[in-house]
């Protein structure tokens, strides 16, 4: 079982950058593909970005490519999602998944964290 625990949002505005982390209990980390997915108030949750396990393939959303970048740092059991250029529709909560192979679906990732809010002003 993986634990996932969320942190690194915040307020900044339009054009920023804020980094997400997302910190993962469990010695199997390494054998999982990662994602981060975000919810608007009133929308579904989405697909923004997946990464491997080895870290070798990623995928975004076509609008967020080229502003966030996804990483991991398996020795630290870390993802991360870098962000720039931050625009207000960006404003989400966002959470980080773990799932048992690289997929974009929702509903494929097994566990979930808690969520993180971020918040893009104009």
């Amino acid at each position: 079982q993986v634990q996932l625990v969320e942190s690194g949002g915040g307020l900044v505005q339009a054009g920023g950058s804020l980094r997400l982390s997302c910190a993962a209990s469990g010695r199997t980390f390494s054998s999982y593909a990662m994602g981060w997915f975000r919810q608007a108030p009133g929308k579904e949750r989405e697909f923004v970005a997946a990464i491997s396990w080895s870290g070798g393939s990623t995928f975004y959303v076509d609008s967020v490519k080229g502003r966030f970048t996804i990483s991991r740092d398996n020795a630290k059991n870390t993802v991360y999602l870098q962000m720039h250029s931050l625009k207000p529709e960006d404003t989400a909560v966002y959470y980080c998944a773990a799932a048992a192979r690289f997929t974009v679906g929702v509903d494929e990732y097994d566990y979930w964290g808690q969520g993180t809010q971020v918040t893009v002003s104009s």
